[in-house]
């Protein structure tokens, strides 16, 4: 009599659970540590809520064509009511869905903004930190220049030469926006270099290039991911600053500077047209700041669980 046994092969998530089980351990205390900080949880909510109106949005509103440019003088200055639920402004068009689709053009502005800042700042800063010498001096330097110009002067400078628009006033923020991730990965890459893993690196024959990008650069992504998440609502304010003096998104594409700066015009009579766009700025704004804030201290080595 012969006794015959099979052993059954583990599925592919057993083994892949198996495989990455330090980084699940990982992830589900960071998890934990997150969700004990209720403001950021707060924040992030806040954060998911306008990204699902900036992505739906144009698609639910009860008015897209006046986003588009229609105008309604029959219906101008109407208080918020169920037609309109945040009123309307001195042509006649819906607030509501001038500031819902504004969500999604600030959303847009802003990643583009952040995206070409930290290609540029990172590259810059990277170069200068691992090579050192004059080249350091010179971008570092050129930094440091960009560094001292007042807030949203240069924006507007820049903006006012190119054109008004969104894209100038794109390439504007963009522009001035990648000296503080220059400065932040320089003084890493600084840091790193000389550290024992990037000696071993040298030691087998890495290149330039991939002691950069495959060692140093991967260990700075943690302050950059937070920097990046803390100045999303500030690059929003920068838009919206632009918008609001004129130089940055033009009508009829709806902006939420541009649409304070008009109910400026109508203060305090009408109210609505500025207070609405105001306020969905400052939410985006506090969540994202909630938000970084969460992750700075999820994410410093430093940090214990509370």
């Amino acid at each position: 009599m012969t006794t015959s046994t099979s052993s059954a092969t583990p599925g592919w998530w057993a083994r892949w659970r198996a495989d990455h089980a330090s980084q699940l351990h990982d992830a589900r205390r960071d998890a934990y540590r997150f969700s004990r900080n209720w403001l950021s949880v707060f924040g992030l909510l806040i954060v998911i809520v306008m990204l699902f109106v900036a992505l739906t949005g144009p698609a639910w509103v009860p008015y897209p064509g006046d986003a588009t440019g229609d105008v309604h003088m029959d219906q101008r200055l109407q208080e918020p009511s169920r037609t309109h639920l945040f009123g309307t402004d001195d042509a006649g068009r819906d607030i509501f869905t001038r500031t819902i689709v504004a969500t999604r053009t600030s959303f847009e502005v802003g990643v583009i903004i952040l995206v070409v800042a930290i290609l540029l700042g990172v590259t810059l800063g990277a170069i200068a930190g691992y090579y050192g010498g004059t080249t350091n001096q010179v971008i570092m330097r050129v930094t440091d220049v960009m560094l001292t110009f007042p807030g949203i002067f240069l924006p507007m400078a820049l903006a006012a030469a190119l054109g008004r628009g969104m894209v100038p006033a794109m390439f504007a923020l963009s522009l001035t926006w990648w000296p503080g991730y220059c400065r932040l990965v320089e003084a890493q890459f600084l840091k790193m270099r000389e550290d024992d893993f990037v000696a071993g690196a040298r030691a087998i024959g890495a290149s330039k290039t991939r002691v950069i990008f495959r060692h140093i650069l991967p260990n700075t992504l943690t302050g950059i991911i937070v920097k990046a998440s803390m100045d999303f609502g500030f690059a929003v304010l920068a838009l919206a600053s632009l918008g609001f003096i004129g130089i940055g998104i033009q009508p009829p594409e709806p902006d939420w500077g541009s649409m304070i700066a008009l109910g400026r015009r109508f203060m305090p009579g009408a109210w609505w047209i500025s207070t609405f766009p105001g306020m969905f700025m400052f939410i985006m704004v506090l969540g994202f700041n909630l938000l970084g804030d969460g992750l700075r201290d999820l994410l410093d080595p430093n940090a214990t669980v509370k």
